[in-house]
């Protein structure tokens, strides 16, 4: 029995992607994830959706009028959120769109599958306070994503 509290992950699929992407699998790649990066009793939201939603909100939230593969939304920024004390410390949410993953997977060959993962990883290294702005850190934040990928299956 692990002294180590659970990390719990919701997974959202838009309907039109049920049947292209397993939330049981998104769910063990985070899992996964998390423990690596040793998070203990977070809340991690994934949701898959389409373009138009994810345009949407990155319009609303990054000010880009544009599609985009993957949007980060940190709960650890900003107002505390009153949460039930059994819970979690709430780490955020990642957005993936679906046919931007797909695009992306075939303009470089690689199955949509890996595409995902790599997007999922992505996101939650950037809720776990990775980033790429700098080109030493997008070195180390790319280095961290294939270790993990290799880890979950995928790299």
């Amino acid at each position: 029995m692990s002294s180590q509290p659970d990390n719990s992950v919701l997974v959202s699929i838009d309907d039109a992607f049920a049947g292209a992407v397993d939330a049981g699998w998104l769910e063990g790649i985070a899992l996964r994830v998390l423990e690596a990066e040793g998070a203990a009793a977070v809340e991690l939201g994934v949701v898959v959706a389409d373009d138009e939603t994810v345009r949407g909100l990155n319009r609303q939230y990054a000010g880009e009028d544009a599609a985009t593969d993957v949007l980060s939304f940190s709960l650890r920024e900003g107002e505390e959120f009153v949460a039930a004390p059994e819970a979690g410390e709430a780490l955020g949410e990642v957005i993936i769109s679906y046919p931007t993953a797909l695009r992306q997977a075939r303009e470089s060959g690689r199955v949509v599958d890996e595409e995902v993962a790599h997007l999922l990883v992505h996101g939650i290294l950037h809720l776990l306070g990775y980033d790429h702005a700098e080109r030493e850190d997008e070195r180390r934040m790319r280095s961290r994503e294939e270790e993990l990928l290799g880890e979950v299956g995928h790299g």
